[in-house]
């Protein structure tokens, strides 16, 4: 990955305390993982940026590189990678994506 891609995305994933990797936008999403995903966060009602890689293919495949995770949705809390989709639906089926969340609800 080059540095100024890796610079990017570490920039906006520390640049905000909840960040979000998606296809589409919040307000339309562009799959279904990635509305699920939206959907949990606004169920905790936190304050949340996101960025569509649909148009970056160099940010798209460089989150890739960068969480060791190859899918899409990303989520970030406060510098760390917190998971996927799935990731974030278990968290959220044990109560534990609460805790996480809490400190940035609106």
């Amino acid at each position: 990955m080059e540095s100024t891609i890796k610079e990017k995305i570490q920039g906006q994933v520390t640049g905000t305390p909840v960040f979000l990797y998606m296809k589409g936008t919040p307000s339309a999403p562009a799959c279904g993982f990635s509305h699920e995903v939206i959907l949990t966060l606004n169920k905790h009602n936190v304050k949340f940026d996101s960025f569509n890689v649909l148009e970056d293919w160099d940010v798209r495949e460089g989150i890739k590189e960068f969480a060791s995770w190859p899918f899409i949705p990303q989520l970030y809390v406060d510098g760390k990678f917190i998971g996927g989709r799935d990731i974030i639906l278990a968290l959220e089926k044990k109560g534990e994506l609460s805790p996480i969340l809490e400190k940035h609800v609106k």
